[in-house]
């Protein structure tokens, strides 16, 4: 397993029902850690990258009803 972070904006703050989804996202087999930074307007996630793609973890949090924007580059 290969663990990776990925940070992207968001545009519209999430509500009750976006983070319900949000915690069952967890349950998705490869998906290790979400973390809001409400300060920044990102949110963090740690995935295992030999079973999903950055594309894929970003289709699941606008699934979840979270307004996904652009990815943040890491340092």
């Amino acid at each position: 397993m290969t663990y990776l972070d990925v940070v992207f904006n968001y545009g519209a703050v999430p509500g009750e029902n976006e983070l319900r989804a949000i915690d069952s996202l967890r349950e998705v087999y490869g998906i290790r850690v979400v973390q809001f930074n409400a300060k920044q307007r990102t949110v963090r996630v740690e995935f295992d990258a030999s079973r999903l793609k950055q594309d894929a973890v970003a289709k699941l949090l606008r699934n979840a009803g979270i307004d996904v924007r652009e990815p943040v580059a890491l340092a």
